[in-house]
């Protein structure tokens, strides 16, 4: 069950990334209406899939406006979130509407993956690049401190075929079609794919 805080916190993005999206384009414009189920929705699948234990920290590898990390901040607000983006001005949108819910457990770095050197427990990401170079760019920030019920490692939002890019994992990757979590339509192309990296 979700808090008061948080309700009023999800509630409070719609505004944000309205207005946000009107000086830059987060979202498509034709999407924004949808930001609850394609974007707030989506980076959720995450909460679905895994509890992440208090006091865990989470890498979100090109966050853009800050999906899935700022959903799953307000939805976990005793675990760690490091939002990552290589462009200044989404980092900048992220880190304004962060700042205006009042979370206090989100910072956001414009740099690259290769730039950042700390640990984490799981990096996250939706649709960043594929998986092969996602996993050579950051296995280095998988932290070897194991606090969650599962091991550490990446968790990613996904959509269509993904045979040749999970075929290097195809012996520890997990996929799990969202559609078993969401009937809308929206979900039927889409994967969650989880890689134990730690």
């Amino acid at each position: 069950m979700l808090a008061e805080r948080q309700r009023q916190q999800f509630e409070a993005l719609y505004a944000l990334y309205a207005e946000w999206n009107a000086k830059i384009n987060l979202i498509s414009r034709k999407d924004i209406h949808n930001l609850y189920p394609h974007h707030v929705l989506h980076s959720l699948a995450i909460a679905r899939y895994i509890r992440f234990t208090a006091g865990s920290v989470i890498m979100d590898v090109g966050t853009g406006g800050g999906f899935p990390g700022i959903p799953l901040a307000i939805f976990f607000p005793d675990v760690q979130f490091v939002l990552l983006d290589s462009i200044g001005k989404k980092v900048r949108v992220s880190k304004e509407i962060a700042d205006a819910v009042g979370l206090k457990n989100v910072e956001t770095v414009h740099a690259r993956v290769e730039e950042e050197k700390r640990k984490f427990h799981f990096i996250v990401s939706r649709a960043v690049m594929s998986l092969p170079e996602l996993v050579r760019i950051s296995r280095k920030n998988i932290s070897t401190e194991q606090i969650n019920a599962l091991p550490n490692g990446l968790i990613c939002l996904k959509g269509g075929d993904l045979a040749a890019e999970l075929h290097p994992y195809r012996r520890i990757a997990e996929v799990v079609p969202l559609s078993d979590y969401f009937p809308d339509p929206f979900f039927q192309t889409k994967k969650l794919v989880y890689l134990p990296l730690g």
